[in-house]
């Protein structure tokens, strides 16, 4: 583009809607084939019997794997475990997975009040990522480089003009519907990365609007996708293919990347989902055979919720008293089902072949 320079500031980014040709034949193709597997997907989540089960596993896969993209590593075992135990993660990485999820639940639980994506939204969202009081950038300078510390991008600058942008979009998000929703969710992703509005967290932040978008317009009313781990293997791609929207107005490019991200993610999370099912079946019947005296929907349930699980999981769910789902943890693992973990003086019961699928993933 003309009137781009790496190097200055990109106050002219362009607004919504792009004036150039979007909605391509090979861009609709793809985005038909796209809406067919989150379609699919959806269709599996609403009908388990219990849509909320797998949302806590599921949203912190995407946590993690969202953190990940941004170099932030923690391991699925120390993940749930700090999850499930009393004693706090003292693991730094794993404590922006966690602060993630919340970002995520309460984005979630803000679009019930108000369904609208809005610049107010955004700053809640980072603010919950960081714990801090973050808010629209201010201070000039900032500058986005790639892994040899040469300069490829500086986003707009200045709280006006970023303000202005930011406004633009959400109005574009909330009002403006000539585009498909997956190509207008992809439109909206770029346009956020390429205002960056906050010093840090703009990617994680970015990556939970699309998760609220697939959410808002009902396109998954679970959004129980792990779309950053398709960013992660493709992550040079991701990044040429924003640069080259900013370069060069590559926009099918780009759209093709973003449908090709929604279309594996939604086949391999129903595939995941199909596996744990299954799994979770199997065993409940291998518990029912094995020890009836125990059984319960309800008690398998709480096993497959999270990879691990305590006493008083059960005592919530008024499985038992406490010394009744101490038996009956203790009888799970003598018979193979559990394994127990001492977490500080708590102890913990992980369910392996739930772990085994997820570390698959």
């Amino acid at each position: 583009m003309s009137n781009f320079d790496k190097k200055t500031p990109y106050n002219d980014l362009p607004l919504l809607p792009p004036k150039a040709d979007i909605e391509t034949k090979e861009v609709l193709k793809k985005v038909a084939s796209s809406g067919r597997a989150l379609a699919k997907l959806n269709g599996a989540l609403l009908n388990l019997p219990n849509p909320t089960l797998f949302l806590d596993t599921i949203y912190l896969q995407e946590a993690k794997a969202s953190s990940a993209v941004e170099n932030i590593i923690t391991t699925n075992d120390e993940l749930y475990k700090s999850l499930v135990a009393d004693k706090k993660a003292e693991n730094p990485a794993t404590k922006e997975v966690l602060r993630y999820k919340e970002a995520l639940w309460l984005g979630l639980e803000e679009l019930k009040t108000k369904p609208f994506i809005t610049t107010n939204l955004c700053i809640k969202i980072v603010q919950r990522i960081k714990q801090n009081d973050a808010a629209i950038r201010i201070t000039p300078g900032t500058t986005l480089s790639n892994t040899q510390g040469e300069v490829i991008y500086t986003p707009p600058s200045g709280e006006t003009v970023i303000r202005e942008k930011l406004a633009n979009l959400e109005k574009f998000i909330n009002e403006h519907d000539s585009f498909d929703p997956l190509v207008k969710m992809a439109l909206l992703h770029y346009q956020f990365e390429a205002i960056h509005p906050f010093l840090d967290g703009n990617g994680r932040t970015g990556r939970i609007l699309l998760l609220l978008y697939l959410k808002l317009t009902g396109l998954l009313d679970t959004p129980a996708i792990y779309l950053s781990a398709y960013i992660i293997k493709n992550k040079a791609q991701y990044y040429q293919r924003l640069q080259g929207v900013t370069e060069k107005e590559e926009w099918e490019a780009y759209i093709l990347y973003m449908m090709d991200m929604i279309e594996q993610t939604a086949n391999e999370g129903l595939e995941r989902l199909n596996k744990i099912i299954t799994t979770m079946d199997k065993t409940g019947n291998e518990i029912k055979n094995k020890l009836p005296k125990i059984y319960s929907k309800d008690l398998i349930e709480i096993l497959f919720r999270l990879p691990y699980t305590k006493r008083q999981h059960l005592i919530d769910e008024k499985i038992g008293n406490p010394k009744t789902a101490g038996s009956y943890l203790q009888t799970l693992e003598k018979n193979g089902f559990l394994q127990s973990v001492m977490v500080g003086k708590e102890k913990l019961y992980r369910n392996p072949q739930l772990l085994r699928i997820l570390e698959e993933a």
